[in-house]
């Protein structure tokens, strides 16, 4: 429980870092960024698991590439349910999802101690 609290803040700081990095990204706020990632993590988790799983073919031949489209819709369907939180367009919303994914993963890699695989 304490590591999802700690991923849900980390995807916060990360959308805030994005929004100082990426010029079409904005997030007016922390209060913002949580509610950001709580739905972003939400739309993640259902829409764009069902889009990312139809759509495997197409990313198997863009050798991962369209992942990247598929990030940035979600993104972008976020900005629909979250006040302060504005992307300016697809462009950005792409730029974005990189710099996004890149981010959380730095902030993981610095915050969070590596899972145990007990066997």
């Amino acid at each position: 429980m304490l590591r999802m609290l700690l991923n849900w803040l980390l995807s916060a700081v990360a959308l805030i870092i994005v929004a100082m990095i990426v010029p079409g990204f904005h997030v007016h706020g922390f209060a913002a960024a949580l509610w950001a990632a709580l739905v972003i993590g939400f739309i993640n988790a259902t829409l764009g698991l069902i889009i990312k799983v139809v759509t495997f073919p197409l990313t198997v031949l863009t050798i991962g590439l369209f992942w990247w489209i598929v990030n940035a819709l979600m993104l972008e369907l976020a900005t629909l349910f979250t006040p302060n939180f504005r992307i300016d367009s697809f462009f950005w919303a792409f730029v974005g999802a990189i710099v996004l994914a890149l981010v959380q993963m730095v902030l993981r890699w610095l915050v969070l101690p590596p899972k145990r695989h007990e066997f």
